[in-house]
């Protein structure tokens, strides 16, 4: 409480600072971080591509009722109202030859029609066929939609990892030019006293500026990676929740490449996309080739006639009843091109869900084999962040003797954070290589998801707009004065 009354009375910088901090952790406190799993909801629901994939789909199922239609019955109606008028100046040669007399006149007629046609096709091959080929164009645009939508997860959960890799990218460099600034500090110190000489000094300064200008790099890189969660959700998140420590880094399981290979092949959606492809061309050849099939139709018509002419009662009617058949004899070789042009399709297709096929059979094996080596890389490289604490241990002991020299400190010391940040790397690449074995296989999904989002610690953050915290006594941002 006095030191509330104190920071009221006399608003001195440390007060400032002190209000500052309160607010932005009351700010902080408010914000409740996302997880993993939240914000695939977010993308799943909001992602601008998986939308317009979806769209596309149900305009591609549309097309199957488009194709369906010339199967079903077709009725028309037509109509007409006319009014004729007629004008007459003829006479007869002679008056007295017509004992009608004179045919001279005008001769004013509104007359009306009305049909009603209606047709049923008995046979149509040609109309069946690109019935069959809508129906696997269906299947085709589906797979690719769940494509879109595994690609998504992926794209989403990369970006998600990869602003937690930034993160503690950032704190290994912030700790980096921490520990340099103060080997810096004790370096001027030394100096003042005679101990070491000026280029020990410079070579201080020069570590210090590196290792500043990697924490800036560090800083925007995280704000960065921020940016693809809103371009993937539409969505902008300030906070986002830590990965556990203890997350275990073992092989995938299963442990046979041919098994994922086999997996591949059943479930991969582009696979089966291409695979469908071929159904749809193998359709559009038998579309061609229907062209050369007589089309058999029923049909029945009615029309109604009136008039009112002075000459004329009544109305006019006729209806009729039957079978239609129509056979192509010769189309300007258009058939046989057709039918040419659908054979070389089809084999395109098929030479297209080959290297298809093949690239995800690469894929598959490239990816568990980076999978598999994450867990040996990471494990190597936890040693050496060890190693390398031990090593900076024994050469600070070496120099504080006069067996080292600074340099070998400030070596120690970038080698440590460097491993620190390999480290971090290699652990979320691990994470990413997992899912993305997953996504060749097929079997990445919103399960998958959710058991990862179970290694999350909802009780550690990384916040979007964190700020560097300065050693005591130093501004973090600037490099230190020169002068003592």
């Amino acid at each position: 409480m006095t030191s509330s009354r104190s920071c009221a009375a006399t608003p001195t910088t440390g007060c400032r600072k002190l209000l500052v901090v309160l607010v932005t952790s009351l700010m902080m406190s408010q914000v409740q971080a996302a997880d993993l799993l939240e914000i695939t909801q977010d993308a799943l629901d909001k992602n601008a591509d998986l939308a317009s994939a979806k769209e596309l789909f149900k305009s591609v199922e549309a097309g199957r009722d488009v194709q369906q239609a010339d199967l079903l019955p077709q009725v028309t109606a037509s109509g007409q109202l006319a009014h004729n008028r007629q004008h007459e100046s003829q006479q007869p040669k002679y008056s007295g030859s017509s004992p009608m007399g004179s045919s001279a006149g005008d001769d004013n007629v509104t007359a009306g029609s009305l049909k009603l046609e209606a047709t049923q096709a008995l046979f149509n091959a040609r109309s069946r066929a690109e019935v069959e080929q809508a129906e696997r164009q269906i299947d085709q645009q589906l797979y690719q939609l769940a494509a879109t939508e595994q690609q998504l997860l992926i794209d989403v959960s990369t970006a998600y990892f990869e602003i937690l890799r930034a993160n503690e990218v950032l704190d290994a460099r912030i700790a980096q030019q921490r520990a340099i600034e103060r080997q810096y500090e004790q370096a001027r110190e030394q100096f003042d006293v005679g101990l070491i000489a000026i280029t020990d000094v410079e070579e201080a300064k020069a570590r210090f500026d590196q290792s500043r200008a990697q924490r800036i790099i560090a800083e925007n890189a995280l704000q960065v990676s921020f940016e693809a969660l809103h371009r993937l959700t539409g969505k902008r998140y300030n906070s986002i929740d830590m990965l556990q420590k203890d997350m275990p880094v073992v092989p995938p399981n299963p442990s046979s490449v041919q098994v994922w290979v086999d997996l591949a092949m059943e479930r991969n959606p582009l696979v089966l996309a291409s695979q469908a492809g071929v159904e749809v061309s193998r359709s559009g050849v038998d579309i061609a080739q229907a062209q050369r099939l007589p089309v058999v139709q029923a049909f029945a018509n009615y029309t109604y006639g009136d008039s009112d002419s002075d000459v004329l009662t009544g109305h006019d009617s006729a209806s009729q009843v039957g079978v239609g058949v129509s056979v192509p004899l010769y189309t300007g070789g258009r058939t046989s091109a057709s039918i040419r042009q659908g054979t070389y399709q089809l084999a395109s297709s098929q030479y297209d869900f080959e290297a298809q096929r093949l690239s995800v059979v690469q894929q598959v094996r490239s990816q568990f084999t980076q999978a598999s080596n994450n867990v040996a890389t990471v494990e190597a490289l936890a040693q050496t962040v060890v190693s390398s604490q031990s090593a900076l241990d024994a050469t600070r002991a070496g120099f504080e003797v006069g067996i080292r020299n600074i340099v070998d400190v400030l070596d120690a010391e970038q080698n440590l954070y460097n491993a620190v940040a390999d480290y971090a790397d290699a652990r979320y690449r691990y994470v990413t290589d997992l899912l993305a074995l997953r996504q060749q296989s097929g079997t990445l999904d919103t399960e998958a998801v959710s058991e990862l989002n179970g290694w999350l610690n909802s009780a550690q953050q990384v916040q979007l707009d964190q700020q560097p915290v300065a050693a005591p006594g130093m501004d973090i941002g600037a490099p230190p004065s020169p002068e003592t």
